[in-house]
């Protein structure tokens, strides 16, 4: 499978304690699934020559991290190695979500044109941070210069159109500096 074939879902950035926990950042809006008792994960690492399969025994919040328990690691040992990793999913098993209601996922978005609403080219979405008040789409300029920053709020955003890879903003005056 390539790189393509997945789903993000967490980056492992350390472990915790010596019974193999693992600290991760969610990089889904379903942790409350990707992480249940019982869930398989598939972990990413440059020294693995396929992804590893895990399955989740626990996990419970800590600070802006979850810990998560595998039951394939039994102590530190065995998560030490992997720091750095990402936890991915396998595209087809992706959320179902109600695209009528207009919701998509990230990856939907990333690479999709961006115009005004008076079809002034900006840019392309490269890149979306997530923040607790709310997503911000990273925007690669059309014409040479810094990213552009749109935070994902319905006063800027105004239409999505995954299907034509075009988002259309309402510009306002601070986006461009």
């Amino acid at each position: 499978m390539s790189q393509a074939e997945y789903l993000k879902v967490a980056r492992m950035v350390g472990t915790h304690g010596i019974r193999g926990e693992v600290r991760v950042l969610p990089d889904t809006d379903f942790p409350e699934i990707r992480f249940a008792p019982g869930s398989r994960l598939l972990l990413r690492h440059p020294s693995l020559p396929s992804p590893l399969p895990l399955t989740v025994e626990r996990s419970r919040p800590h600070k802006s991290a979850l810990l998560v328990k595998f039951r394939e690691w039994g102590n530190i040992n065995d998560a030490e190695p992997y720091k750095g990793s990402w936890l991915v999913v396998p595209r087809e098993e992706a959320v179902p979500l109600n695209e009528e209601e207009g919701e998509f996922y990230h990856y939907q978005i990333i690479g999709c044109r961006v115009v005004k609403t008076d079809g002034e080219e900006v840019g392309t979405v490269k890149e979306i941070l997530r923040f607790p008040a709310n997503d911000v789409w990273v925007v690669r300029p059309a014409e040479r210069g810094k990213d552009i920053l749109i935070p994902y709020i319905g006063e800027i955003v105004k239409e999505v159109d995954v299907e034509g890879r075009l988002v259309r903003i309402e510009w306002m005056e601070g986006l461009g500096e």
